[in-house]
């Protein structure tokens, strides 16, 4: 049987109006530390987007989900939270903020392969 590694893992979602707390699932960022994996997967949905409002940046919207994916790569072109170790990286971005990209509670479950769980849970909560 397939060695099981513990994972972690943030719905990330737009917030169109911080102040009436709706939002959107549009990616999944998991961490799993035994295999030094962080990973992101999005897809905005700009229709889904204008049913909340008609006031949406996707472009703005765009460029911050990529921030994301690069900070999860690592390395400079993640800027200076990219060039943290793993761990910290993940837990920059899945701290509570206030603002229109934002994430969800952490979640724990086990994998054996990270990156098909990052796809099943992209597929069950953002698809």
């Amino acid at each position: 049987m397939p060695e099981k590694h513990l994972f972690e893992y943030a719905v990330i979602r737009v917030v169109p109006c911080v102040a009436r707390e709706e939002f959107l699932n549009v990616g999944v960022i998991l961490y799993c530390a035994a295999k030094g994996f962080l990973q992101t997967a999005y897809h905005l949905d700009e229709a889904r987007l204008r049913a909340f409002t008609k006031e949406v940046d996707i472009t703005e919207l765009e460029e911050r989900l990529q921030a994301l994916a690069r900070i999860c790569k690592g390395g400079k072109t993640g800027g200076t939270i990219g060039q943290l170790p793993v761990a910290s990286r993940f837990r920059w971005l899945t701290a509570t903020r206030s603002t229109v990209v934002q994430t969800s509670p952490v979640h724990p479950g086990l994998c054996t392969d990270p990156q098909d769980t990052l796809d099943r849970l992209y597929h069950q909560l953002v698809l």
